[in-house]
């Protein structure tokens, strides 16, 4: 049955529209926009008093596992505390986890991030093998644990299957990352299994992940950069998603290794890409930018993370110059909010220029879309995530899938905004408090601020909490 949803703003095809809403077709396809008059005969009509509907938000870099730390390494170490320490205590939350705390935190999160309004995720999944560094039965067992979870919320997801051979440039392995190691045939083989089961399942699908280039030898990265863009079941390739140049110390100790930054061993190996993502990218000399941009890579930019962690600030101003494609993920899960991450992004940039409005100068400058600073900031939250995972989505444009989620108007993060607002207040105003419908192709996950699992999903994940501190006490 096609379905009109009627909110009293919509946000769609890129523009704040009044007076209509969306039509979606039974496949939970966006079949364009109507009217209660002008919708096809026999269409139900969904009335949203009170609501804007806008595209759903795409989280393109999630690391699930790390949910069960969030607050507890906040406080500083002796000597200091870095993202090298802060590393440590994300071992121990990666040695704690059964199958079963997997599937449980995973759920968890990703509820959180349905209520955020996200509809999609991309996990940057490194945890492989068993407690002892063992391989399992199936060593896909925490792949597909994962993914359940998404599917058990309704989230659509991209699995970024991560390879990790080795704890550093030049270093051997550490012992914090025994669940992390596969052998690069075994990698290739797990990440082509998963593939292949996984083939036309709805809302599911896979891509390649080389941790960084710190984490996996040239040689090898250069196989799983073959491989996922030519690998069997792949037609046009997998996306391919990896760390990069997040620390000073990783850009040094690579030209050590290498004779050049990651960026520029990339760029020399013909690995940046269309269906490449860089995850941080914080570190990069004007030379890597322009490269960047002219392979038509995308960044992925974790402000939360970035400034947990004291990573420093991208240069999202000399990227949007150049119209390089960022998207936005939540990475570490100290905090779940995309909107959050695109305020700061400019934010950052403020702090760092003391003046206003550091985007939106350089949108007007140079920037492909030549949008004003809140629409551009939304469409990185929303449409280029989707690209970054290879989906189609985050405008609501016909023939994409129908996800989306509304917030109420009557939230006071959002009392007074019109439609020439929309986006701006959006990005730069709303509280994850207002966010009450969440849809995944056209079905709605989350309805009134309720998903029907919700009590369940909360009680299993505290029961895992508990646990974990215990162990860690």
């Amino acid at each position: 049955m096609t379905t009109l949803y009627l909110p009293e703003l919509l946000y769609a095809q890129g523009r704040p529209c009044a007076g209509v809403g969306l039509l979606v077709d039974d496949r939970g396809q966006v079949a364009g926009l109507a009217t209660r008059e002008t919708a096809p005969a026999g269409a139900e009509v969904v009335t949203l008093a009170g609501k804007a509907l806008l595209p759903g938000l795409a989280n393109a870099h999630s690391h699930t596992f790390q949910r069960l730390f969030r607050g507890r390494a906040e406080g500083r170490a002796a000597g200091g505390d870095t993202f090298w320490t802060w590393r440590e205590q994300m071992y121990r939350a990666a040695g704690f986890a059964s199958p079963e705390d997997v599937y449980d935190v995973a759920r968890a999160t990703f509820l959180e991030m349905v209520c955020a309004g996200i509809t999609a995720v991309g996990e940057f999944h490194y945890l492989h093998r068993d407690l002892d560094g063992q391989a399992y039965a199936d060593p896909n067992l925490l792949s597909r644990q994962v993914i359940a979870a998404a599917q058990s919320v309704g989230l659509r997801i991209c699995l970024l299957r991560t390879a990790y051979s080795r704890a550093g440039f030049q270093r051997e392995t550490h012992p914090g990352q025994r669940r992390f190691y596969e052998s690069p045939d075994e990698y290739l083989d797990n990440l082509e299994s998963l593939a292949a089961s996984y083939a036309g399942v709805d809302r599911v699908t896979v891509g390649a992940a080389p941790h960084s280039v710190r984490a996996v030898p040239l040689s090898d990265l250069k196989q799983i950069v073959a491989f996922a863009r030519t690998g069997p079941g792949n037609p046009g390739g997998m996306p391919l998603h990896m760390h990069i140049s997040e620390q000073v110390g990783e850009n040094a100790a690579c030209e050590a290794e290498y004779g050049a930054t990651p960026v520029a061993l990339m760029e020399r190996h013909g690995i940046l890409g269309s269906k490449t993502t860089l995850i941080h990218a914080i570190h990069l000399t004007s030379a890597e930018l322009r490269s960047v941009a002219e392979a038509g890579t995308t960044i992925c930019s974790c402000p939360t993370t970035e400034r947990n962690l004291g990573d420093g600030i991208f240069p999202a101003d000399d990227a949007a110059r150049l119209g390089i494609r960022v998207a936005f993920g939540t990475d570490s899960q100290a905090q779940i909010d995309l909107l959050e991450d695109a305020r700061q992004l400019e934010y950052h940039l403020r702090l760092r220029d003391q003046q206003r409005g550091i985007l939106d100068a350089s949108a007007r400058d140079d920037w492909a879309t030549k949008q004003a600073i809140g629409p551009a900031l939304f469409q990185a939250a929303s449409q280029h995530g989707y690209q970054a995972l290879g989906l189609t989505g985050g405008e609501l444009a016909t023939g994409q899938s129908a996800d989306f989620f509304t917030v109420d108007l009557n939230d006071f993060s959002m009392l007074g905004v019109d439609a020439d607002s929309l986006a701006s207040q959006v990005v730069f105003a709303l509280s994850k408090s207002a966010v009450r419908d969440v849809a995944v192709s056209g079905r709605f996950i989350l309805r009134d601020g309720h998903h029907q699992d919700e009590d369940w999903i909360r009680q299993r994940y505290r029961a895992v909490q508990t646990r974990y501190q215990k162990q860690m006490a």
